[in-house]
């Protein structure tokens, strides 16, 4: 979906507490999408991710509440550009921007699929919230099967590590997505290694009306014990997103 100022960028790592935050452009549950903005659309995005039936002492938490705003900045129905800014409150560090320039479906010719290439989670604190990530994305659409992306993303080496340390900033990107009907959209995604930004993510959308959407979903990480001490410090969230055009 249309999420602003993407979520998801992911971070304020700290192996301590493996806590993150995100700045987003437009996604799909967890993963960019190849969608963006048409031209002078302000899209507004709250986005929430707490774990459930969990106790703090097992790796319950919940994330900062993301307030973002994209907007889509050339007048052109073949591609396009959006720019995007999130602050994740509360934080120490709240602030992170999003970009995105990309190619529409069928831009091409009849056969040919949306492109993207993005970048989300600039945090402001180097080696803290500035995750960096970098992604190619290609889509397209299947008729009534919906629509399949595939993709790769690297990151900052400083921050996207394994539970052991090690460094794990690269990955494969995928999702499936499908308009189910006017008022309903459903989301598969994926994104590769094992750092705290690495999950399976699945989620429904509902359209309240023709400039607003919710989302609720579910976020499987890939790895939950980031501090390798046998709490699930990165555990599995439930989420659940705004989206308002405005």
């Amino acid at each position: 979906m249309r999420k602003i100022g993407l979520i998801t960028a992911m971070m304020a790592f700290i192996l301590a507490q493996a806590s993150v935050v995100f700045a987003t452009p437009s996604t799909q549950i967890w993963i960019p999408s190849t969608d963006i903005q048409g031209f002078g659309v302000a899209h507004l995005g709250v986005d929430n991710y707490n774990t459930v039936g969990k106790k703090g002492a097992d790796g319950g938490r919940t994330f900062p509440t993301t307030y973002g705003l994209t907007v889509g900045v050339v007048p052109s129905d073949v591609w396009g550009i959006e720019i995007g800014i999130d602050m994740m409150e509360a934080s120490d560090d709240p602030l992170f921007f999003n970009a995105k320039i990309g190619v529409s479906e069928g831009a091409l010719g009849g056969w040919s699929p949306s492109l993207a290439l993005g970048g989300y989670g600039f945090g402001t604190k180097k080696d803290s919230t500035d995750s960096n990530l970098i992604y190619g994305l290609v889509a397209k659409t299947f008729g009534e099967i919906g629509r399949f992306t595939i993709g790769y993303y690297t990151g900052n080496d400083k921050l996207l590590l394994d539970k052991n340390g090690e460094k794990d900033n690269s990955g494969l990107l995928a999702s499936w997505d499908k308009q189910l009907s006017d008022k309903f959209w459903a989301a598969i995604d994926y994104q590769g290694g094992n750092n705290v930004w690495s999950a399976v993510s699945f989620g429904v959308s509902y359209a309240l009306s023709d400039s607003a959407s919710i989302i609720l979903g579910y976020d499987v990480f890939l790895e939950t014990d980031l501090n390798n001490d046998g709490i699930d410090d990165n555990a599995n969230t439930m989420t659940f997103q705004l989206d308002v055009n405005l």
